[in-house]
C-alpha cells in the first residue's frame, strides 16, 4: 500500500491554476461546477474542487449552497471596479457617446490584454453582462494601434505568431503587417477593412502616454459605404479630437504626452 502523502502543487503552479480557474469564468455566463473547471483546465476534479474552495475562502469565488456550483465572488467585482475607476475608464463613456452621435458610427475604447485588444467601454461591451469584446490584435484597427504604438518591451509581433486569419482579408504575413504598422505610425491612425468582419471598416487612433506608447486605442466603426476613402480624414479628425480629450481624462498629468510627441497634425 502506498502511504506517500499526495503531491502538493508548488506555489507558482498553484497560483497559475487558481488564476486559470478565474479565467474560466471569462467566457462563461453560467455558474461552473468543479467538473466543468477540471475539464477546461485539464485538472482532476478533486484538485479543481480544492483550489475552488480556497478561492471561496478568499471571496474570489462564491459557491451556491443548493447546486454546489461556483461563480465569481465579491472580491473580483471589487477589484474590477477599482481597476476600472483607477484607469479613469468611467470618464470614457460620455465621450464615446458624443463621438458616435457626431459620426453616426459605433465607437469603442480598448486596451491590450496579451494577444488581444480588450474593449472595455463602447458599443462592443455587452449590455447584459458588461463584458467587453476580445479580438486578436493583428486583425483589428484597435489592435494595430496597440501594436504600432506598443512599448518595445512587449516583444513586437513575435509573441503573436503564427497570425491566424479571421477573414480572407486578414494580414497573416508578419512582414506585411509590420509594414502596415509602420505606416500607421506615420499617418497617425490604423484601418481595418474587412480583416475581422467582412463588410465592416474601422478606423482607430492611439491614446498615448508621456513615453509615446499606447495607453489605449479608440475606434470608430461603420461600413465602407459610409466610411469612404474620401471621408476617412473627416472620421480621423473626430476620432483624434476624442482621443485627445480622453488622454486628459484617463491619464494623470505626469503621464500625459507632450504635444510635440510626433503624431501628425490635423
Amino acid at each position: 500500500m502506498d502511504t506517500a502523502a499526495p503531491r502538493v502543487p508548488s506555489g507558482a503552479q498553484a497560483v497559475r491554476r487558481a488564476l486559470g480557474i478565474l479565467h474560466c469564468f471569462r467566457d462563461s455566463g453560467d455558474d461552473l461546477s468543479a467538473s466543468d473547471i477540471a475539464r477546461r483546465l485539464g485538472l482532476s476534479v478533486s484538485t479543481a474542487h480544492r483550489l475552488a474552495r480556497t478561492l471561496v475562502g478568499a471571496d474570489f469565488l462564491e459557491q451556491d449552497d443548493r447546486t454546489s456550483r461556483y461563480r465569481l465572488g465579491p472580491v473580483v467585482a471589487e477589484l474590477g471596479l477599482l481597476a476600472f475607476h483607477r484607469r479613469g475608464l468611467h470618464h470614457a463613456a460620455p465621450e464615446l457617446e458624443q463621438l458616435s452621435r457626431q459620426t453616426s458610427a459605433t465607437s469603442d475604447l480598448a486596451i491590450r490584454s496579451g494577444r488581444h485588444a480588450l474593449v472595455l467601454v463602447g458599443s462592443s461591451v455587452q449590455p447584459g453582462t458588461g463584458v467587453g469584446l476580445r479580438r486578436p490584435l493583428h486583425s483589428t484597427a484597435l489592435g494595430k494601434v496597440l501594436l504600432a504604438w506598443a512599448d518595445p518591451a512587449d516583444g513586437g509581433l513575435e509573441p503573436l505568431l503564427p497570425l491566424a486569419p479571421q477573414t480572407a482579408r486578414t494580414l497573416v504575413d508578419p512582414v506585411a503587417l509590420q509594414a502596415q504598422l509602420d505606416a500607421a505610425r506615420a499617418i497617425g491612425y490604423a484601418l481595418n477593412d474587412g480583416e475581422s468582419v467582412l463588410g465592416v471598416r474601422t478606423l482607430a487612433v492611439p491614446i498615448l502616454n508621456r513615453a509615446g506608447h499606447a495607453h489605449a486605442a479608440l475606434a470608430v466603426r461603420s461600413t465602407p459605404a459610409v466610411m469612404t476613402d474620401a471621408r476617412i480624414p473627416w472620421f480621423r479628425a473626430r476620432a483624434r479630437a476624442c482621443a485627445d480629450a480622453l488622454e486628459v481624462l484617463l491619464l494623470p498629468p505626469h503621464r500625459r504626452r507632450l504635444r510635440d510627441s510626433g503624431l501628425p497634425a490635423e
